[in-house]
């Protein structure tokens, strides 16, 4: 059966989300489904039975819907979530801080060749907080933000999210940390045969959510951001604005504690952009932590948020009010 939708929402025939996952339970990022080709991810996963068997530093799943089923026996749970050596004993109340939602240790990160995209990065970013990374194209933003979804390994420190180390994670483990992440991006990467409505299913028919789940969620994610009515339209019959709000429905539709925005605005106009960066204030003021990695002067001077500014890969400025430029 097939999670029921809204009136009007078409595609309830088409071979839909169970070929395409399928397809991607294989290992196929980028395998044609039907007459569509799903855009590949920069790494290709391995069966999700080889995983174990992965050596440190190979390749991972891919990003952002396409992750494989992970086996349900493998809960992730971040460290401070189990008892450890050295915990106090029951009963007695222990005054430790709390955990950050994102924490940089001395990160650096250099690409063959010897480009350094981040040199020894630190930084700490607090659950609830709304968080502007800046600075001109090249100087590691897009690195450091897929170092948050284990996108990128660091050369040298560690990241941690929720108080888990992903650079150490096992592959075989990354589809569960990205279940607690949504990841919006720049160019949309919605699928263009589908619906919005089925572009937002989508995330959650591919990684396993009970068919009952679904369109409830769906729904609920497509009122968030104001597009209810036109979950029945492809991409090609949205606006550039629609088509970014569409791609974070699908980052909200697993009520991810961390919402991470990759050049949110780089394709829309003055207006949209606004309007998409106005959503994400909202959506923080929900409890969601939200990072947005930008060059739109416009946007960050308007809101008047965090702001962490980066020059040739270092932290130069953080300001708890700060502007693009700085004072």
């Amino acid at each position: 059966m097939e999670p029921d939708r809204p009136a009007g929402v078409t595609g309830a025939a088409t071979p839909g989300a169970t070929e395409e996952a399928s397809r991607v339970e294989r290992g196929g990022a980028g395998a044609p489904v039907g007459d569509e080709t799903v855009p590949a991810a920069p790494n290709t996963a391995p069966p999700l039975d080889e995983a174990d068997a992965m050596p440190e530093g190979a390749p991972i799943p891919p990003w952002p819907a396409l992750d494989p089923v992970a086996p349900e026996d493998e809960p992730l749970e971040p460290p401070h979530a189990s008892a450890r050596a050295g915990d106090p004993p029951a009963g007695r109340a222990a005054a430790s801080p709390p955990v950050a939602a994102v924490e940089f240790d001395r990160v650096t990160k250099t690409y063959p060749r010897g480009v350094t995209a981040l040199d020894g990065v630190s930084l700490r970013i607090a659950p609830g907080e709304f968080v502007f990374i800046v600075g001109r194209t090249g100087m590691g933003k897009s690195t450091l933000m897929k170092m948050i979804y284990r996108e990128e390994l660091p050369t040298a420190g560690r990241v941690r999210v929720d108080g888990m180390d992903v650079t150490t994670l096992p592959a075989r483990r990354v589809p569960f940390l990205r279940r607690r992440l949504g990841v919006v991006f720049q160019d949309f990467k919605l699928l263009p045969r589908r619906t919005a409505w089925e572009n937002v299913a989508f995330a959650l028919e591919v990684t396993g959510t009970p068919r009952a789940d679904v369109a409830p969620r769906v729904d609920e994610a497509l009122e968030v951001v104001g597009l209810a009515a036109r979950a029945d339209a492809l991409p090609g019959q949205l606006s550039a604005g629609e088509q970014q709000r569409i791609s974070i429905a699908r980052a909200l539709v697993h009520r991810p504690s961390l919402l991470l925005a990759d050049e949110p605005t780089g394709n829309l106009d003055p207006e949209s952009s606004w309007e998409v960066v106005q959503l994400l204030a909202e959506i923080n003021q929900g409890g969601t932590t939200v990072v947005v990695a930008t060059h739109d002067k416009g946007i960050v001077d308007a809101l008047r948020r965090r702001v962490i500014a980066l020059q040739a890969g270092v932290v130069v400025r953080d300001e708890a009010r700060g502007s693009y430029d700085g004072p």
